[in-house]
């Protein structure tokens, strides 16, 4: 069950952090391709960081990985759509790494609590 689940969130990370830059990048014209870069970038990657996150706080000892695999699916995607090596672009995963961290951290100690 849990690798289910596990398979399950590394397919929509792959959705979210690989296919919509693909999508913003193949798909917007110009004016609005800016205006879809920072709702991907300040809106949908950070509220996904946080919610997996979450998630992962649940198991960590099945699921911590995921905030780690959704920063370097981030990086992997913008690289290619974007810019190889964009310095930029390493803070941003850093950014939602330690979102996704820090939402997996209080996740588990709230979960503890309950218990």
């Amino acid at each position: 069950m849990m690798k289910k689940t596990y398979l399950c969130w590394l397919g929509i990370s792959g959705v979210i952090m690989l296919a919509l830059p693909w999508a913003a990048v193949t798909f917007v014209k110009a004016d609005g391709g800016m205006a879809v870069c920072l709702l991907l970038f300040y809106v949908v990657n950070p509220i996904y960081s946080v919610v997996i996150g979450v998630f992962a706080g649940k198991d960590r000892k099945h699921l911590g990985s995921l905030p780690v695999v959704s920063a370097v699916l981030f990086l992997i995607g913008t690289w290619l759509f974007f810019g190889m090596g964009e310095p930029a672009f390493i803070r941003y995963g850093v950014i939602y790494l330690a979102l996704g961290i820090g939402a997996m951290a209080i996740s588990s100690i709230v979960r503890k609590k309950k218990k």
